[in-house]
């Protein structure tokens, strides 16, 4: 119960933190939006370590926590990415959908084969993706696959569950802190590189400062969900972001969805329930 709570607790922090992103990104780009959104989480992250007693992490957990920011961070910058060209009520469900079903299959290895139910889980969230994925109007996708963006997204935030659940196994701020920080730094050497400025709109900053508290605050969750019961149930649990970002795109931004895919937002959820509860 503890572990399910906190999983949605994530879920519903993740969901807020990555409409104000995908708001950000709107108005500066998504390498930056994402780059100053970790930031300001370090910020909330390091005003945190005084109210933890933990050691230093080791080589293991810094190795994983590295590795987990740096895959994070393309997942974030795709979403972003997603969110700027497309829809958020279509990018966000559709990235959590893929991204949850990663540590469902790597907790089969671990953990052993899930129940028939997982099964029927999987065919509803296929038939799920086909539903979402569907415009009457594609004439503004014609020169990309709109897809592909949150496809990416999801496959790294289903491997940053699982290298991030390594990373965590005893510790809680440390990894979370390695992570950002590493997620940060690649995207400011990037920016280095290609000689973009560092510089943003003004009024930007509410917005970036809501992703970055309620972004770390998804992480912080998810991580002590992990450590209180099982990688996948966690992981799944912490997918359902989507529930809040759909509602805050059709509450503050007006998006309409076509049936079809409002039916293929459902079946995700379905599918998402149905994994956790099997």
């Amino acid at each position: 119960m503890i572990a399910a709570i906190l999983g949605l607790t994530s879920a519903l922090s993740w969901g807020i933190g990555d409409f104000a992103g995908g708001l950000a990104s709107r108005k500066m780009g998504a390498y930056r939006a994402v780059m100053y959104g970790e930031a300001i989480g370090l910020i909330f992250a390091f005003l945190a370590i005084p109210f933890v007693n933990e050691p230093f992490p080791d080589s293991h957990t810094l190795k994983w926590s590295i590795t987990a920011g740096l895959i994070g961070t393309i997942g974030l910058l795709a979403l972003f990415e997603a969110m700027r060209v497309g829809r958020i009520s279509i990018v966000a469900p559709l990235s959590a959908l893929i991204g949850a079903i990663i540590p469902v299959v790597v907790g089969s290895v671990v953990e052993g084969l899930p129940q028939p139910i997982v099964y029927l889980a999987f065919g509803l969230a296929l038939f799920a993706v086909v539903l979402i994925s569907r415009e009457k109007d594609e004439t503004e996708h014609k020169k990309g696959n709109h897809l592909l963006l949150p496809l990416l997204a999801g496959t790294a935030f289903g491997l940053y569950f699982v290298f991030m659940n390594e990373a965590s196994k005893t510790l809680v701020i440390g990894p979370l802190i390695a992570a950002r920080f590493s997620g940060m730094i690649s995207i400011a050497l990037y920016l280095l590189f290609k000689q973009e400025s560092f510089r943003i709109k003004s009024g930007s900053w509410h917005l970036l400062t809501l992703n970055g508290f309620f972004d770390v605050g998804g992480n912080l969750f998810y991580i002590l969900a992990a450590q209180a019961g099982r990688l996948d149930i966690s992981a799944v649990l912490s997918s359902l972001y989507p529930g809040v970002t759909v509602f805050l795109a059709w509450f503050i931004l007006k998006e309409k969805l076509q049936l079809s895919q409002w039916i293929g937002i459902i079946l995700a959820l379905i599918a998402i329930i149905l994994i956790t509860t099997a």
